[in-house]
């Protein structure tokens, strides 16, 4: 079966005016906080800490950042005793910040081991994600894997099944490279790669339901680095089970590279109905915090119609007939405002994540663009001394003149939220 043949067999899926592919429902859960993964459930976006989870205090912090930048689930390195001792630490710091995001435990080599030896750990996770290629070698694999999901069974947590090109079972590759090499028409080796890739999740997975785990407590993923790769893993592997997919390059890249090469391959699926969560792996700038990543896959999903997490902000590139840096300030600045007030307004004014704010540069295209927002500025597009009309719901309610105009389009935005969206009592 050549390369070609085997991507072919992917787009049949569906195609852009399918809905979403039905696969089963996992409930993960923490205390009384409760999300769904697949089942027709939204798509959640998914975050992994960079501290040394032997460092309760740094992980609990950063963990709290990821949350609260709209991370539904966040993953930790287990990979030693100390780290695995930690977790109930981590776990018991977040409850205390009031900090509910559930918790999944990412486990290689000897994971088996710590799952056994620190219990109080397995109860802490909510999850946990168990690499195929990397449970043992040789008549210790199965074993190895069947001890991690008779874990899971007793301490009743969802497991995700991750399967990675980077490590990948060797000793599946080869059989299956062997087998290749006795085809009339043999595959080509990445062909094969693709195959073994399935099969270890697949075949993991079923193995998992063997042993007495239900499918509504396995999601499955198959990671590559290349957005082609990635496309056409997903859609062979969505026509051939109805466990819930995770989506997401496993090394994504640096700036806009990452963030280029994340959007276009998860959109591709997404658009055609495969993926129930999303990680974008971006690969942080010195010092940057890690939620850059969360922002992203929320920015994806929005930008797709999938979900709103926060308003959208409507914003001219400029040109020749803008002449003054006051929209660029004044799009920027109602950005920071909105992102920042959406820790508040995301719990008090349901809703407001729908809401449009226009900023418009220019004459040209700047009043009828903001009148199909929400709220919308059309600045004159030259001199630092303007004049804007601004525009609630196409109707224009007032003109904004001289050095305030920021504050003051600020303000009518706020009074704007709390005019329209119901509020609620945040406890």
């Amino acid at each position: 079966m050549p390369m070609t043949s085997f991507i072919s067999a992917g787009k049949q899926v569906c195609s852009s005016s399918d809905p979403r592919r039905q696969s089963h429902a996992v409930t993960v859960r923490w205390q009384e906080h409760t999300v769904t993964i697949g089942g027709g459930a939204p798509v959640l976006v998914q975050s992994m800490t960079s501290t040394n989870t032997a460092d309760p205090i740094s992980t609990a912090l950063e963990i709290k950042k990821l949350a609260q930048a709209g991370s539904e689930l966040v993953r930790i390195t287990i990979n030693t005793s100390e780290a695995a001792a930690t977790v109930p630490e981590i776990r018991e710091q977040l409850d205390r910040m009031g900090i509910k995001v559930p918790l999944v435990g990412d486990f290689h080599y000897n994971g088996h081991l710590l799952l056994r030896d620190y219990p109080d750990c397995a109860k802490a996770l909510s999850k946990y994600r168990i690499n195929p290629g990397n449970v043992g070698q040789g008549a210790k694999r199965n074993t190895q894997l069947s001890q991690m999901i008779e874990a899971a069974i007793f301490y009743d947590k969802p497991v995700r099944i991750g399967v990675n090109w980077g490590s990948l079972d060797q000793d599946l590759l080869a059989r299956m490279m062997d087998e290749n090499s006795q085809r009339a028409m043999p595959w080509d080796s990445k062909s094969v790669m693709y195959e073994a890739l399935i099969q270890s999740a697949i075949g993991s997975a079923e193995r998992a339901v063997e042993l007495g785990l239900g499918r509504d407590r396995i999601v499955l993923s198959c990671k590559v680095s290349g957005v082609q790769d990635l496309i056409a893993i997903y859609q062979a592997l969505a026509l051939r089970c109805s466990f819930a997919l995770h989506l997401g390059l496993t090394e994504a890249g640096v700036g806009s590279r990452g963030i280029i090469a994340s959007a276009v391959s998860l959109s591709v699926l997404l658009q055609r109905g495969i993926g129930d969560t999303i990680r974008v792996s971006l690969t942080p700038e010195p010092g940057a915090l890690r939620t850059g990543e969360v922002i992203v896959a929320q920015e994806i999903l929005q930008t797709m119609g999938l979900r709103s997490f926060m308003p959208t902000v409507i914003a001219c590139p400029g040109c020749g007939r803008t002449t003054s840096a006051v929209f660029q300030k004044l799009a920027s600045r109602i950005q920071n405002y909105l992102r920042t007030q959406m820790l508040v307004w995301g719990k008090q004014y349901p809703g407001v994540e729908t809401m449009n704010v226009a900023v418009m540069g220019c004459i040209v295209n700047g009043p009828g663009e903001s009148k199909h927002a929400n709220v919308g500025i059309s600045l004159p597009g030259a001199g630092e001394d303007p004049v804007a009309p601004v525009f609630i719901n196409g109707i224009k309610a007032t003109t904004l003149r001289g050095e305030r105009i920021a504050e003051q389009f600020q303000d009518i935005v706020h009074d704007y939220v709390q005019r329209t969206y119901s509020a609620t009592i945040v406890r």
